[in-house]
């Protein structure tokens, strides 16, 4: 699937050579680092009525190089950078679900945790003119393997995200809001890892179900947060729809949305002496 075509790229690049100069840039540490500690609430996978409500340590983590990135846009290989885009090597996880735990899974084989890996084309599409305000949209296509001893291809995905950050909001002092959103589209392989009943696991209750292609749904976040001087802060609200989906009468797909949450707070322990310019 390609996100755009020769005409897309045309009008996007139209667009940029229109666009004012970029931010000013500022002096910051090339890294800094932090423990903390997060209380989270989220659904065992998307659809399902099982919910787990963790409390659990988190790295806090910003690096600025050139060619690897890890901040509020998450963790990132940088293919390619300009002033309004970047082309990027994205990450994304999901963790291990025990299907004994999972009515609907019962007798079915775990969940293994899975790493999703591919470009993602960031683009700028509109700045305030005191930069306290962006509008970035979002487009990452991912293949995605199981973490183990012998990884197998799980599919694709594809999830195009319009993203809006607005510093100070509501006069809040230092705090940036960020909200993200969009569709979630994703392969055969990929729905059948989630949703897809073989025959041998099919019960009465549970019909055998073979997953398709296609659009997988929506989803929805905003966040928070603040950096002190010697400590971030931060929570997230999320909304979750797999109304509509290609795999929506999958008998392992039976919460049609839900919300999930969760609030962090680190303690930075260090940073590097070296500093780099960032906008």
């Amino acid at each position: 699937m390609k996100p755009f075509g020769w005409t897309g790229s045309l009008m996007v690049l139209t667009m940029f050579s229109q666009w004012p100069d970029p931010a000013i840039a500022q002096e910051k540490p090339l890294w800094e680092v932090g423990l903390g500690i997060a209380s989270i609430q989220l659904p065992a996978y998307r659809g399902a009525v099982e919910t787990s409500s963790e409390v659990l340590p988190i790295p806090y983590l910003v690096y600025r190089g050139e060619f690897v990135k890890a901040d509020k846009d998450g963790v990132r290989g940088v293919l390619f950078d300009s002033d309004r885009f970047e082309i990027n090597l994205s990450f994304a996880a999901s963790p291990p679900v025990n299907s004994q735990n999972i009515k609907v899974r019962r007798n079915m084989p775990d969940l293994l945790p899975s790493l999703e890996l591919g470009p993602s084309m960031d683009i700028r599409l509109w700045q305030s003119s005191d930069q306290a305000t962006e509008l970035k949209l979002f487009v990452p296509v991912r293949a995605a393997f199981t973490l183990e001893s012998n990884p197998q291809y799980i599919g694709w995905q594809f999830g195009p995200r319009i993203n809006l950050d607005v510093s100070n909001p509501w006069g809040m002092q230092g705090w940036t809001l960020g909200t993200v959103g969009g569709p979630v589209f994703g392969s055969r392989e990929q729905h059948s890892f989630f949703y897809g009943v073989a025959p041998q696991h099919a019960t009465a209750d549970r019909p055998a179900y073979e997953a398709k292609a296609g659009y997988a749904g929506l989803q929805v976040l905003a966040a928070l947060w603040k950096r002190y001087p010697s400590y971030w802060l931060g929570g997230f609200v999320r909304y979750d729809s797999v109304s509509g989906a290609v795999f929506e009468d999958s008998p392992l797909a039976t919460q049609k949305g839900r919300f999930a949450g969760g609030i962090a707070i680190s303690w930075i322990l260090g940073q590097s002496s070296q500093t780099v310019r960032v906008d």
